[in-house]
């Protein structure tokens, strides 16, 4: 997942959506998700991928929920430059997708469900 290492953002009418990667080592990759709007950090979220024997595990760390405990998520699906991690137990996303379109262009996704629908919110980033 060398590839997701560096900046990415996402320009909303109401703010900026932004990921930061770096890789610590061989088998950890550290990131920030944070959206801001005109002046404003609303949202932000600390994540880590961590590869443990053959298990590629997705965790996030969100200020204010889950008693700002990490939930993870594992690697289900890797196909065609599409990474899914799943967590079926968590209330909401149960799903983050990450698919690299080109070496300067992801779409993340979250979806599950949520209130009992079935939801999905995708952002697509450009590496900056």
């Amino acid at each position: 997942m060398d590839w997701l290492v560096g900046n990415w953002e996402q320009k909303l009418p109401d703010g900026t959506l932004k990921e930061t990667w770096a890789k610590e080592n061989d088998s950890t990759f550290s990131g920030n998700s944070y959206f801001i709007n005109t002046k404003d950090t609303v949202h932000f979220e600390s994540i880590k991928l961590t590869q443990k024997a053959e298990e590629l595990t997705y965790s996030a760390t969100v200020v204010g929920q889950n008693n700002d405990e990490a939930v993870d998520f594992k690697l289900t699906s890797d196909v065609d430059n599409t990474f899914t991690f799943e967590n079926l137990a968590h209330d909401y996303p149960q799903k983050i997708t990450y698919k690299k379109v080109t070496s300067d262009r992801l779409i993340a996704t979250v979806s599950g469900k949520q209130q009992g629908k079935q939801t999905q919110e995708s952002y697509p980033m450009s590496k900056k």
